[in-house]
Parts: structure tokens; C-alpha cells; sequence
């Protein structure tokens, strides 16, 4: 099957192409600027590999949780390019994706955290079983304070990756050290994930009509008035 990708939820931008399992991608860690380079990093790839848009058959897209303004693009990007086509979508969790990138060396059931760095003094975060290339939800997505953060069971070793690992001085990180084999808070999720997670959703069948689409934002409020702003920094001397 051919699969365009999209993650636009962070900081990164990155954009994909799966042609029956290869996978080539755009990825850049480009502020401002994902609505500038998704379309043309889009059509070079589908050039590069010689595929039409009219050849695709899904559209895949980081439905967030992320920056608002990022998961809002990467909506309307596949959505656009899915009613043009007449093709379905494949929504993935941006976090599933993120958890891919932690560094699973052993071929046996790794669990993970991923988490992102939701600003505000708070991440985005989930666990996840990864194995086999997939990525199973092992908690709901949720936005808190690092120190509400809850790692499912109470024994055992863990992955944690992710910028919410680094966020608020890395309370995320030394808060459940002792859970983690390893840490990486440098990873950002990126299309080439989305697009392996969104072929094998698409084979079980999940693929849903473009305009069923619905974001992952989980936060309600955007952003905090400057009253609130200093409430939370006096709560936190």
C-alpha cells in the first residue's frame, strides 16, 4: 500500500511516504515553518518515488496531543488531501509515534512512557507497549503536572522518551528514575512512526472518512491568562 504521513504536533516537522513497508521521510526541527515546507516536502517525495497522489491510498496524520497550532495543521493537511482524493484517513497518536523512538534494542515486549513537553508546567503523556513495530496503549493520554504522571503497575523497568522528560527541570525524569532502564529527552515524534503505526491500523481496518477526524488536544484551555500565569509560579516556590 502507499501511506503519506504528516506530524506536525511539535516543534519537528516531518512528513512521510510508505510504499509496502519503505519508508522515506522529511524530518526538521523547523519552528514557524510547517505550514511553509508540508506540501513541498510532500510532492518531493511522492516525485522522488515516482507515486501520483492519485496512486495513495490513505492519508496518515499525528492527531496530537501537541502545540494547538501544530496538531490544527496536521488535521487540516490530511484532511484536505484526503477530500481531494477521496481517500480515508488513518488518525495516530502522536505519542504512540513518540514512543517508537525509544531505543527497544531487545525483540521481546518493551514498555514505555512517552511524554511531551506541553508547556505550562505540564506534559502530555501515555505508556505504551511496543513490540513488533506497534505501539499498544497502555494508559489514556493525558495532560498534567509532572508530578501527576502515573506509571501503570508497580514493578518492573521502563523506557521513558521524550521532551516532557526535560520539561520543568527534568522533574518528570528524577521524580521515576528509579522505574527507567533509560531516558532519552531529546526525541520528538516523526512521520516515518506515524506512517508504520497508520499502514498496520489500516490493515485492521481503522481507517476513517476525512471529515471523522477529530484532534487530540486533551487540554481545554490553550493558553493561560497572565493572572494565572503568576499563580502557577507562586505555586511553585
Amino acid at each position: 500500500m502507499k501511506l503519506l504521513a504528516f506530524e506536525t504536533s511539535t516543534e519537528a516537522l516531518s512528513v512521510a511516504l510508505s510504499i509496502d513497508g519503505d519508508v522515506r521521510e522529511r524530518f526538521e526541527l523547523a519552528p514557524r515553518r510547517h505550514a511553509e515546507l508540508s506540501l513541498p516536502w510532500a510532492e518531493e517525495l511522492l516525485a522522488e518515488a515516482g507515486v501520483k497522489r492519485s496512486q495513495l491510498d490513505a492519508i496518515a496524520v499525528g492527531r496530537g496531543p501537541g502545540a494547538f497550532t501544530g496538531v490544527r495543521l496536521g488535521i487540516a493537511l490530511a484532511q484536505g488531501i484526503a477530500l481531494a482524493l477521496d481517500r480515508p484517513v488513518v488518525p495516530v497518536s502522536t505519542l504512540a509515534a513518540l514512543a517508537m523512538r525509544a531505543d527497544t534494542a531487545s525483540a521481546s515486549a518493551s514498555r514505555v512512557l512517552a511524554a511531551i513537553d506541553a508547556r505550562m508546567g505540564e506534559v502530555y503523556s501515555a505508556a505504551f507497549e511496543v513490540q513488533g513495530g506497534d505501539a499498544r496503549a497502555l494508559s489514556e493520554e493525558r495532560v498534567s503536572a509532572p508530578g501527576d504522571v502515573v506509571v501503570p503497575g508497580e514493578e518492573g523497568s521502563w523506557l521513558g522518551v521524550g521532551t516532557g522528560f526535560g520539561a520543568a527541570e527534568n522533574a518528570l525524569s528524577q521524580r521515576l528514575a528509579a522505574r527507567f532502564a533509560s531516558i532519552d529527552a531529546s526525541q520528538l515524534p516523526h512521520a516515518a512512526d506515524v506512517a508504520r503505526l497508520a499502514a498496520k491500523a489500516f490493515a485492521r481496518g481503522e481507517a476513517i472518512a476525512a471529515e471523522r477526524i477529530e484532534p487530540a488536544y486533551l487540554r481545554n484551555n490553550v493558553a493561560l491568562t497572565l493572572r494565572e500565569q503568576q499563580a502557577l509560579r507562586d505555586s511553585k516556590r
